[in-house]
């Protein structure tokens, strides 16, 4: 329930600060004395769109805030823990909207969002806006009507966990259906991609070996006659440098006592000895390794030239660029392959949550079915009381092709307010007056079948007067038996009933017109609804009246 509610810089309010009871609370006043800004200032706490022209003062923040109590159970617990908060069986929601037109929202001082106010607010109040009369032809409202009687918020909760999920099965579904179309139109011509270069079978390294052997069978020839020529070159007419030095070495060696200086230039004449004979032999090695190979050179020109087209085709700059090139090709080929699996296991979900999905909704008809005639009774039995006595409402039941959120059901609500007269589609035929009646009956249903600890009736009773004003004022009692009912109302039948009765007022203050509220009771309640009663001008009549109206 609402236990107490503070305004500040909203609209006509400048500050505002009031508690309520248990039960009945009536609210009064004349016509522009801000009554719709009250209940403006609560949906905008329950998260209803902030316009920064709210702001009394442009250079200041709004602020409304709210002390509610709730009764706790899984769903609301589970709202608090979605949005990583402590449950609590009180909560103090605020709202602030600054003069930018941005607003912060907060409960039990914690920051929360937008979207956490009108999950919660389901839970712990219900308002019934001037013209929400038009709900009445949404089916939405009806079947939510018909849920509530019949007590389906668990099977409905278990139905659209499964219609949800049924619908991002088929979007997933979709999206793997897409990708391996996709991956089939390109699969061929990476299948050939593939092919090409595993027949290719490169090798790390490959090209530059390749290149290298190729460079030096095509210039063979040369090769060897240079590599003869420096043999040649170091046995010159035949006679062989290594061996002059040899001799060198000895000449040298053997007159070095008698000449030190020959004993280091016979040293050096060995090295440069043993150099030369090395080079000799290596060369030589090299002359023979050489081979001219005409056969061997065509196959390297070949296999270089099918490498460098290949690098060009593929915009690679090396064999292993290449190689890389093909294990990515290689990877969506597979991913092709993991596409199939996941389509065929997503299917084989999407079959069996469907199949779920049609039990569910058909035990979901079948409790909607066996409820409505109760309901259709109930309802009938309701309206009649309000001075409609040969009212007949009936409820109509039909399949709709394919399953909504709310089931595959379609309601439909007739209507016929006279004797003898076919009943019609509700929304049509009844009066504003007829209108009015019907959803209070309906908004009473809803609210014992949804346990709604709070609900506010603003102007309900429009096209209403007299003594059906007066039965609906002992519906509107009779329902706070239960749970905490707010009535903003225009009729002194209605006004009359419950304990609690608040006037909005207007006043002036600092030469500024303001938006206030009071607790009235006693002599200053006798005049208020002498005034609903009579007008401005008050008459004796209207005061003994209103004394009759409280004394019932």
């Amino acid at each position: 329930m609402l236990k107490s509610l503070a305004i500040s810089n909203y609209a006509l309010i400048e500050s505002l600060e009031i508690s309520f009871p248990d039960g009945l609370i009536i609210i009064t006043g004349e016509t522009g004395a801000g009554k719709s800004i009250l209940l403006g200032a609560i949906s905008l706490l329950l998260g209803s769109k902030a316009e920064k022209e709210i702001l009394k003062d442009s250079e200041k923040n709004c602020v409304v805030e709210a002390l509610f109590t709730i009764e706790r159970g899984a769903e609301t617990d589970a709202i608090f823990i979605e949005n990583s908060l402590e449950p609590t069986d009180e909560i103090l929601l605020r709202r602030v909207v600054s003069p930018n037109g941005r607003t912060r929202s907060f409960v039990n001082d914690e920051p929360v969002s937008i979207q956490f106010l009108k999950d919660i607010s389901e839970k712990i109040i219900d308002i019934h806006a001037q013209h929400e009369h038009l709900l009445i032809g949404d089916s939405r409202f009806q079947l939510s009507v018909l849920d509530s009687y019949a007590g389906n918020f668990q099977i409905l909760e278990k139905y659209q966990n499964c219609w949800l999920k049924v619908k991002d099965l088929e979007k997933e579904f979709d999206s793997l259906n897409r990708q391996l179309i996709a991956e089939e139109q390109e699969r061929e011509y990476n299948m050939f991609q593939f092919r090409q270069l595993e027949e290719a079978k490169l090798t790390p390294g490959e090209l530059e070996e390749k290149e290298a052997e190729f460079n030096l069978l095509s210039n063979a020839e040369e090769i060897k006659s240079s590599l003869f020529q420096i043999i040649e070159l170091i046995n010159p007419n035949g006679v062989s440098l290594v061996q002059n030095l040899k001799e060198i070495t000895g000449i040298a060696q053997k007159n070095s006592k008698s000449l030190p200086l020959l004993g280091q230039l016979s040293e050096r004449s060995e090295i440069c000895r043993i150099e030369i004979k090395e080079i000799e032999r290596e060369i030589t090695s090299v002359a023979e390794s050489v081979t001219i190979d005409p056969e061997r050179t065509l196959l390297l020109e070949q296999r270089l030239s099918h490498l460098y087209d290949l690098q060009k085709r593929y915009k690679a700059d090396s064999i292993e660029h290449l190689i890389q090139i093909k294990e990515d090709i290689s990877a969506k080929l597979k991913t092709g392959e993991n596409i199939k699996e996941r389509l065929n296991y997503t299917q084989n979900e999407l079959n069996n949550q469907k199949l779920e999905l049609k039990k569910i909704a058909e035990e979901l008809s079948t409790s909607r079915i066996d409820a409505s005639h109760g309901f259709a009774s109930g309802m009938q039995s309701r309206i009649r009381e309000l001075e409609m006595p040969h009212a007949v409402f009936e409820v109509k039941i039909d399949q709709n092709r394919d399953y909504g959120y709310y089931g595959k059901d379609s309601l439909s609500l007739f209507f016929s307010a006279n004797r003898n007269v076919p009943s019609k589609e509700l929304s049509r035929v009844a009066s504003g007056g007829e209108l009015s009646r019907i959803m209070l009956c309906l908004k009473a249903i809803m609210a014992k079948g949804r346990g709604m600890p709070t609900m506010i009736f603003d102007e309900i009773d429009i096209g209403v007067s007299g003594s059906i004003a007066e039965k609906m004022g002992s519906l509107i009692g009779d329902l706070s038996d239960s749970m905490q009912v707010f009535a903003i109302t225009h009729l002194p039948q209605i006004a009359s009933k419950g304990e609690c009765h608040l006037l909005v007022y207007k006043d002036i203050l600092n030469g500024s017109t303001v938006t206030k509220i009071k607790k009235i009771e006693n002599e200053e309640r006798v005049m208020e609804i002498a005034r609903m009663l009579s007008g401005k001008e008050l008459t004796q009549a209207a005061i003994a009246n209103a004394k009759v109206f409280l004394s019932d």
